[in-house]
């Protein structure tokens, strides 16, 4: 078996043969069922595996999370700087506010930062008058994001999540969307800030999982007496990351922090193939009597910790010189449950000349 930290192995397998690792475990879905308030909630890996859910497709009202679909149609229309003068049918919106002023002017990511960290009602209007004319304009945007997206279960009436009839969502709907949000530098930049001063006015991150969660790197809160407590978070511990959604949670900071403890430890991004395995090859008329192989890239697999994996290494038995650095020597193939799940190259390291000859 192929190690780590450049041990080196001798390939004695005949060209097309091929042979398997196992590796200790038992092939299957983690079980991840802590006790959660929420009457829904969905638990996605980054690549949009889902690895916990309750009712994640019921339709629901979803309160303030629906600022995740307004910071990004907002960051889409908008450069950071783009300055925006709020309206004055913008301001005194009913629920929690940036307090804005009619005539003020601000930047987009001013604005988008008072929507995400103090969930400004007023911003969210301000966004949507100012870089869309309307609220009605903007918010066919949000909805043609949502479409783009997949959110099938997802319908936008407001900017800002204020009960309204055919505004509502689903935990698994959100969780894609933040998913997609937490790709965009600026968002992901903004809704991890802890505070930001506008003028004379300092704007506090609701979000308490940035303090009270490992690995927490942002989220949205929300909540109507329709729709209950909301939150969406994305956590990273390890290099594995997770996306939570909570709709209609009583105790939405403990069910995150739960679910997150649970799926770190049943899931790992897990390393499967190291780029220092190496390999030596015998080379035929070659200045060397063997040549150097290792895999071009690292492969990384996130799977339930302990799952079995079946390796397949292909590689020649001996090869004829002269053997070119960075050609490609055979491959691995990784199986999940005989299936292949993925695979990478093997190449030469250096170079081997025929004898007589320079190395090529």
């Amino acid at each position: 078996m192929a190690s780590k930290g450049g041990k080196i192995i001798l390939a004695a397998l005949l060209a097309g043969m091929v042979y398997n690792i196992f590796l200790n475990g038992v092939s299957a879905r983690a079980d991840i069922a802590p006790e959660i308030s929420a009457a829904s909630a969905v638990v996605l890996y980054a690549d949009g595996s889902c690895v916990y859910e309750k009712d994640a497709d019921e339709r629901r009202a979803i309160a303030s999370t629906t600022k995740l679909m307004t910071a990004l149609a907002a960051i889409e229309l908008s450069e950071p700087d783009t300055p925006i003068e709020v309206a004055a049918q913008c301001c005194g919106v009913e629920g929690s506010s940036m307090y804005l002023a009619a005539g003020q002017i601000l930047s987009a990511d001013e604005l988008i930062a008072g929507l995400l960290l103090c969930s400004g009602n007023d911003a969210a209007e301000a966004l949507a008058v100012g870089l869309c004319g309307s609220e009605r304009a903007f918010v066919g945007k949000m909805n043609e994001k949502a479409a783009s997206l997949g959110l099938r279960d997802t319908s936008f009436a407001n900017p800002h999540g204020l009960d309204a009839e055919g505004h509502y969502s689903t935990a698994r709907d959100l969780a894609k969307l933040m998913l997609a949000c937490m790709e965009n530098e600026r968002f992901a930049r903004l809704c991890a800030l802890p505070s930001l001063q506008v003028g004379e006015q300092c704007y506090v991150n609701h979000n308490k999982l940035l303090g009270l969660c490992e690995g927490c790197l942002g989220g949205k809160t929300g909540y109507t007496r329709a729709a209950g407590r909301c939150l969406a978070s994305c956590c990273e511990r390890e290099g594995t990351r997770f996306v939570c959604v909570t709709l209609s949670a009583p105790d939405d900071w403990n069910d995150h922090l739960r679910l997150y403890d649970a799926a770190f430890a049943a899931y790992a991004n897990t390393l499967a193939v190291s780029t220092e395995e190496r390999y030596e090859i015998p080379v035929a008329g070659g200045t060397e009597g063997k040549a150097v192989a290792a895999p071009e890239e690292e492969i990384r697999l996130f799977l339930p910790r302990g799952e079995r994996l079946e390796f397949v290494r292909e590689l020649p038995r001996f090869t004829f010189a002269p053997v070119r650095a960075g050609a490609c020597a055979g491959r691995i193939v990784v199986l999940r449950g005989g299936e292949a799940a993925a695979e990478v190259r093997l190449i030469y390291l250096r170079g081997v000349a025929r004898r007589g000859e320079e190395t090529g």
